[in-house]
């Protein structure tokens, strides 16, 4: 009998773990990649619910009505009802939560559903534009996710760019990112064509002006440069339109390709051209920290360094034995002194023995 009562208890033990174990799969949220968890808020959005007054344009923007633009258009026409009146100024804010807002006979809510965060590797010929009449294809039509909502690109690129683009329903961290005086670092890697001196990267990294004006400089490094073009690597803190090309071509310099590599700390590695992935919680506040400034990128830590030593002060080292570190009290590529050789030894004759051997004259 004892033994009947203990194989009981095992079974109903292995029942009851196997319950447990089902009901934490169920519970358990999806994972994206192998590590990384969706990023559902941010730190900027929870402190903005803070504030009871919203624009009206934002509030409607995100009810997903349209643009913060395409709002401003529909109360300068007439079809918001603010509490049953209809509002025609510009920057009016309300409160969501005492006032109602109705458009087109529908009365909106505050939509505090998830926020989505992606990065998508965008490839040629797709444009960053929210527009249904636009025949090109769109980088929000190549998010696949079902519950990705009104989403929109944090930031553009130019249809013949590639490389990483955010796209979010989140526009404190939209604002956050892509404003210019937060300053968060975006890297391309740029081919232009023919051979680009030092001097015109020296100018390029301290500032150009264009029409907008003088551009806050940036971080090149030279990757390969030959008769024919040149790669370079890129990193700015603003975002002027077409920024890269416009001050490339200032120079004179043509740019055959340009792809954008890093945001902050997101690389294209391990995502391919056309591919995309939601963000990570992690992700999300490091770029926020980012553009607070708590955060320092390593591709961005001087973004004006000196420039690279010409072909011919390489060459030169490399015959004075490889002295490329500059010591105290020495210049770099100065000649080290000789070190003191022996004179060789005479070889002695074969039929005179060594011990007999005459040094000096004879």
């Amino acid at each position: 009998m004892a033994k009947r009562k203990s194989t009981r208890r095992t079974r109903t033990s292995a029942r009851r773990g196997a319950d447990r174990a089902s009901n934490e799969k169920q519970e358990r949220p999806k994972k994206v990649g192998a590590k990384r968890m969706p990023a559902r808020s941010s730190s900027a959005r929870d402190a903005k619910r803070d504030q009871t007054l919203v624009r009206l344009n934002k509030f409607l923007a995100d009810c997903g009505v349209a643009s913060r633009r395409g709002c401003d258009e529909l109360i300068e026409a007439g079809k918001v009802m603010l509490d049953g009146m209809p509002v025609t100024a510009l920057g009016t804010k309300v409160d969501p939560a005492t006032q109602e807002v109705e458009i087109n006979g529908k009365v909106l809510h505050t939509n505090d559903a998830e926020r989505c965060y992606y990065l998508l590797n965008k490839p040629s010929g797709v444009v960053c534009t929210n527009e249904k009449r636009e025949t090109r294809p769109r980088a929000i039509d190549l998010i696949t996710a079902r519950d990705k909502g009104r989403i929109y690109s944090v930031g553009r690129l130019d249809e013949d760019s590639t490389g990483l683009l955010l796209l979010t329903n989140d526009g404190e961290f939209a604002q956050r990112v892509a404003h210019p005086r937060f300053g968060v670092p975006k890297t391309y890697r740029v081919r232009v064509s023919g051979r680009i001196p030092d001097e015109a990267l020296q100018r390029v990294r301290e500032g150009i002006h264009l029409s907008e004006g003088r551009t806050a400089g940036a971080r090149i490094l030279v990757r390969r440069r030959t008769t024919k073009s040149s790669t370079l690597s890129v990193t700015l803190r603003e975002g002027k339109n077409r920024e890269v090309r416009r001050v490339f071509a200032r120079m004179g310099f043509k740019v055959i390709a340009l792809e954008r590599t890093d945001i902050g700390p997101l690389s294209t590695r391990g995502l391919k051209t056309g591919k995309w992935r939601a963000l990570s919680r992690d992700e999300v506040e490091s770029l926020l920290r980012l553009a607070d400034g708590l955060e320092e990128d390593d591709a961005s830590k001087d973004l004006a360094p000196a420039p690279k030593p010409r072909r011919e002060d390489t060459l030169r080292r490399k015959r004075l034995g490889g002295a490329t570190k500059k010591k105290a009290g020495k210049k770099v590529g100065a000649k080290k002194p000789t070190a003191f050789k022996k004179p060789a030894r005479r070889k002695s004759e074969p039929d005179e023995p060594r011990s007999r051997r005459i040094v000096g004259p004879k």
